[in-house]
């Protein structure tokens, strides 16, 4: 638990985003969890959507000695999304604020003993979390079978803790047994990147850090891939540990340490929001000297499209036989879209694959009811958002629908094989480095020939 010295500080800074509000509601208008899904109508409680919890926390102090727990589970109904901070006419940066709420009640209440495990036991201990998920990989057939061969989902068998959710199994082999450390000079580009994994690439998604690294190299990038792939901290902060986050963001600062590099580059747009917005947000604690670092490396990170076109200047691919091309969409990451502003540079990325057609979505933009944890806490609301998503994919009748991240990767692939519809989920990455040729191997269970794009 915080000590009370703390505890203030965080309600003081708290306070004083919570008075730029005008209780207008427009952050109610674009909240998915009361557009896209029941719950608001049936609980009645606009506590159940940002207006309401930004009402609540203005009085959190008296609400926190009075019902904690009732305090927190309203809370938790929340994916931060952004979706109202994008809205917000008075520029109130409400998930810093709803960051913050959940420290200080966690702070106050102390961590369910089963997170504080999982969070500073597992997720906080890189090289523990690598063999624990490693275990899993070999184990998870057990509780999972293959239900869709296009997607590569499974469904729990009996008893099986996944519920009703299509799922992505863990890699036969993660990102860091596929690939060393790495730390190779500047080629053509003149530019040397650090290269920040994330979890569920490494463990889930490893074609897409292998995509990364192709593209890089095609681009004459030099690469600097430190060794202990870490979380950002995220689950834990949404959780409310920050004993947990400190520790993960005091390991990162340690690896990056290691050698100089232009630019930090990730391809999960959850990682690239926590890095430039929550690392320097929640970095207070730390001597001076490390919250200049943790400034210095926000600053310098980029999700890995808007290295390329920024940067490296990739640009569209004009090139005829349309009917051709493998039909593609595009679904705008929330933490990337949203929270960063990356908008037209994934985009730039699908328009420069020969082999691909892009068809813009209707709504491209709204969430897909994700929500990290979310999902696992509030699962009827996230499928109720995510069903939305997965009519406007089907809409388009394209073959594929592209991302920037991970998360959101899940949840579609969860919810298009739920409803039988064939349309393969990929990364934006993975789409541009198969347009480029590569000496890369990808990893096992994913051959050149089943991928459309």
């Amino acid at each position: 638990m915080m000590d009370m010295k703390q505890l203030a500080t965080l309600v003081k800074e708290l306070e004083d985003q919570l008075a730029v509000c005008m209780r207008c509601g427009m952050c109610q208008a674009v909240c998915p969890v009361y557009a896209d899904c029941p719950v608001y109508a049936e609980t009645g409680r606009e506590a159940d959507v940002a207006r309401g919890k930004l009402a609540l926390l203005d009085g959190l102090v008296r609400e926190m000695l009075q019902d904690p727990h009732g305090v927190s589970h309203r809370l938790s109904r929340c994916l931060l999304c952004g979706s109202c901070a994008a809205n917000c006419p008075s520029g109130v940066r409400v998930l810093d604020v709803f960051i913050k709420a959940r420290a200080i009640l966690n702070g106050y209440t102390g961590l369910h003993p089963l997170k504080k495990a999982m969070f500073r036991s597992m997720l906080a201990r890189p090289e523990r979390f690598d063999r624990l998920v490693e275990w899993g990989s070999k184990v998870q057939s057990v509780v999972l079978k293959p239900v869709d061969d296009l997607l590569g989902t499974s469904c729990g068998r009996i008893f099986a803790p996944v519920g009703d959710r299509h799922v992505k199994g863990l890699a036969p082999r993660a990102l860091h047994q596929l690939v060393q450390p790495m730390s190779t000079s500047p080629g053509a580009s003149g530019l040397r990147v650090a290269f920040f994994v994330g979890c569920v690439i490494d463990k889930v998604f490893p074609g897409v850090g292998a995509a990364v690294i192709r593209a890089l190299e095609h681009h004459g990038v030099g690469i600097f891939l430190p060794g202990d792939f870490a979380c950002c901290g995220i689950p834990a902060l949404s959780s409310g540990d920050t004993v947990a986050f400190h520790r993960l963001l005091r390991h990162h600062l340690r690896r990056l340490g290691e050698e100089p590099f232009d630019f930090l580059v990730t391809a999960c747009a959850t990682c690239a929001s926590t890095i430039r917005k929550l690392w320097p947000l929640m970095a207070g604690d730390l001597p001076p000297g490390d919250r200049e670092r943790v400034g210095a490396i926000a600053a310098r990170a980029l999700d890995v499209s808007q290295f390329l076109v920024d940067h490296i200047g990739v640009r569209q691919v004009e090139s005829g036989r349309d009917g051709q091309k493998v039909a593609l969409t595009y679904h705008d990451p929330c933490h990337l879209g949203k929270s960063l502003g990356v908008v037209s540079q994934p985009r730039a990325l699908l328009r420069a694959s020969p082999a691909c057609r892009f068809v813009e979505m209707a709504e491209a933009d709204r969430c897909c009811g994700m929500g990290g944890s979310f999902n696992l806490r509030h699962y009827d609301i996230s499928s109720a958002i995510g069903k939305r998503k997965r009519d406007r994919i089907v809409e388009t009748g394209c073959e594929v629908v592209a991302t920037s991240c991970p998360a959101c990767m899940l949840q579609m692939s969860d919810l298009l094989s739920q409803a039988g519809e064939r349309v393969r989920v990929r990364h934006v990455i993975e789409v541009y480095a198969d347009s480029l040729g590569s000496r890369w191997e990808r990893p096992p269970g994913e051959s050149r020939e089943s991928v459309p794009c």
